[in-house]
């Protein structure tokens, strides 16, 4: 029935929903990001997970302060040395994709 009835079906992936609206916010939120200025910044699309430009996650994220609740920031991160910080996050990337997607990385 499908095949006379859809023009085009999407996938947003293998899970199942209560119903079509939370469908419908996801792909809407995923077309939107995509207008200018929705993001705030033209290169953060770019710059994501699974985004053409990326081949897989993306590595681990740190705001201030640089200690919570034990939890601290890496060094590398706090160093100031960009060459250093973009080898680190390419490194944790690929960690997190390989144990998190790694159906990503063939």
């Amino acid at each position: 029935m499908i095949e006379h009835l859809v023009d085009l079906e999407i996938s947003i992936g293998d899970y199942v929903l209560t119903n079509g609206a939370i469908a419908a916010v996801v792909i809407v939120d995923a077309i939107v990001r995509l207008l200018p200025g929705a993001l705030g910044h033209e290169q953060s699309a770019i710059d994501d997970s699974l985004s053409h430009e990326s081949s897989g996650l993306e590595a681990p994220h740190y705001t201030r302060p640089a200690e919570f609740r034990g939890w601290k920031v890496p060094e590398i991160l706090l160093s100031g040395n960009h060459a250093h910080i973009a080898k680190w996050r390419k490194q944790e990337a690929l960690k997190r994709t390989k144990k998190n997607r790694p159906d990503l990385l063939k």
